[in-house]
């Protein structure tokens, strides 16, 4: 009888031949030749910089491997597709905390006021879109920034009364946080010299107390309420719009707040395998759990693609509209102004606190709009509230258990908080809480910000290095529409807290590092939303989401990064944007 090796026995008894023995599987595609900035920290490295890297292979959606070209070559295949980056820089495609990608892409439909300088102009795209509508259609966009203006005063009704008074018009300011009117829609919405201000709401008038057009944060929904909503068509062919735009800028993920009939159109692109970026969509806070049980369990938790998140709030208004609730009244106010403004809070406490902790109960995220620093303390008192509760009783994870594991990992997460208290960012640690927060808000805002809050407030505002200083999780996005969609400009604003011309400084205490800027658009951005172990670095195992650019954004001077070209986007080993 012949002797058979002990080894060869082994493999005999567990049922597998030598020829079936697992072998590391080939790539689908290899990226090679490029200058690949992984996002994953050199710990050699004393100035904490990302490891490099020259190629990387990709099956299906995620990498296979990073390396050098030699190595990343034994992974080809009779099938492999070979793309040469061309010594291009390459690093993890960005990750936008905080959009309204629906909204970006109605407004480029409509009347869009985006960077009009005067209010003759903003009258002017008005009139253009009047002249081509049907009788009697109404008339909508937004954009519109009086701070831009020679003259900074609002438009009133009668100001767009010039322009059409057959046509209903509703334009809504850049943050989103304040709209103006014509005559014909306020009668249209009943919005008349008898009318009270709503809840949470403010209808300015002039001084015979007739309502002016101009409608502050709860105010706009009178309105709103009557324009027929859009319809699929022209919702699915906005957010296609939109969705290019995303990928023509390198974001690969998008943690989105739009309408439950946009998140069905997003469906409908996956389907149709048309979604080009990978999103969260956020849910309303202010729905029953009923009704957030419901449209969670509609659609996989498990979808890296697409799937619901977090439950966002608006606890206050705009800095620029001056509606964001602050401690103390804006600085620039009239002295003679009686009661003194200081913003409009949305909420209550007990009544935010008592929801905040039901929902963090069953098992939901919370993000929660808070610019001013009273709707900051706001928020993190019903934080506070919430994981007390949490802890003394049995809370399902946030994420549904899919990413941390966690049953006391909530992540929650305060947007924007622009203005905000040293001891408010002790506790933002203390809690663990997130600051999302989009620094090209900044280059809009620090033409008045310090005037609207004073030296003292302002010095603490936009504390980006402060929150890193105290290890609290920085998450950045750009607000879209409210500004522009480019990463770059965030990055810019981030490093320099200077204008884009150079001319003028906010505090530049609070600058970031390169490094620090591109951690907070990627793995801060994937942690934020609960995917640090799938998106964020560019290492094995993780979704092949990336940007190749036409310059390394980490060795040029700042200025040069707002020049920055996108050449190729891709989204799960797939090219959704390559440069012509």
């Amino acid at each position: 009888m012949t002797r058979i090796a002990p080894i060869l026995l082994l493999v005999v008894a567990s049922g597998v031949s030598a020829q079936r023995m697992p072998q590391k599987p080939k790539a689908d595609l290899i990226f090679t030749h490029g200058n690949i900035y992984t996002g994953v920290v050199d710990a050699a490295s004393s100035l904490g910089a990302g490891k490099r890297s020259e190629a990387l292979a990709v099956v299906g959606e995620r990498i296979l491997a990073v390396g050098t070209r030699d190595e990343i070559m034994k992974l080809k295949g009779p099938e492999t597709k070979i793309v040469d980056l061309d010594s291009h820089f390459v690093m993890p495609g960005f990750n936008d905390a905080h959009m309204h990608l629906a909204t970006a892409g109605l407004e480029k439909m409509n009347v869009n006021l985006v960077g009009v300088k005067t209010l003759d102009e903003f009258r002017e795209r008005v009139r253009a879109q009047v002249e081509k509508a049907a009788p009697g259609e109404w008339i909508v966009g937004g954009g519109w920034d009086e701070t831009l203006w020679p003259v900074k005063v609002l438009p009133t009704r009668w100001d767009l009364d010039e322009v059409s008074q057959s046509h209903p018009v509703f334009l809504m300011r850049v943050d989103e946080h304040m709209a103006v009117a014509n005559t014909r829609a306020l009668q249209l919405a009943s919005v008349t010299v008898a009318s009270r201000d709503p809840e949470r709401g403010k209808i300015d008038r002039d001084d015979a107390g007739t309502p002016n057009g101009i409608l502050r944060e709860k105010a706009h929904l009178l309105v709103q309420a009557v324009i027929p909503k859009p319809t699929h068509e022209k919702r699915r062919q906005a957010i296609e719009s939109a969705l290019a735009d995303l990928a023509s800028h390198g974001i690969t993920s998008a943690q989105d707040y739009s309408q439950w009939e946009d998140f069905q159109v997003y469906e409908e692109l996956e389907h149709d395998g048309k979604l080009t970026a990978r999103i969260s969509e956020w849910l309303d806070f202010d729905e029953s759990i009923a009704d957030l049980n419901s449209k969670r369990s509609s659609h996989p938790a498990s979808d890296t693609m697409l799937h619901t998140g977090m439950l966002k709030a608006f606890l206050d208004g705009s800095l620029g509209s001056k509606t964001a609730a602050l401690l103390e009244p804006y600085s620039d106010d009239p002295k003679n102004d009686s009661p003194k403004n200081s913003g409009l809070p949305q909420y209550e406490a007990d009544k935010l606190n008592a929801m905040t902790k039901e929902r963090v109960l069953a098992g939901y995220q919370i993000g929660f709009h808070a610019i001013g620093d009273k709707a900051v303390q706001l928020a993190l008192d019903a934080f506070a509230e919430a994981e007390k509760a949490a802890k003394e009783g049995k809370v399902k994870a946030a994420d549904g258990g899919n990413a941390s594991g966690n049953n006391n990992d909530y992540r929650l997460r305060i947007e924007h908080a622009q203005v905000t208290t040293p001891q408010q960012i002790l506790r933002f640690k203390d809690l663990k809480v997130i600051a999302s927060m989009q620094p090209s808000h900044l280059l809009t805002d620090m033409n008045w910000a310090e005037s609207y809050l004073g030296p003292k407030r302002a010095e603490h505002s936009y504390a980006c290095a402060d929150f890193l200083r105290h290890g609290v999780v920085l998450a950045f996005g750009t607000d879209y529409p409210v500004e522009p969609v480019t990463p770059f400009r965030g990055l810019y604003a981030a490093l320099t807290r200077m204008s884009e011309d150079g001319k003028k400084s906010y505090y530049p205490a609070e600058k970031l590092n390169i490094e620090q800027a591109i951690a907070a658009y990627t793995t801060g951005a994937a942690f934020a939303e609960f995917a640090e172990k799938q998106k964020g670095k560019l290492e094995p195992g993780m979704l092949a989401d990336f940007v190749v650019l036409d310059r390394d954004i980490t060795a040029v001077p700042p200025p040069r990064i707002l020049e920055t070209k996108v050449l190729r986007t891709v989204v799960g080993g797939k090219t959704v944007y390559e440069a012509k």
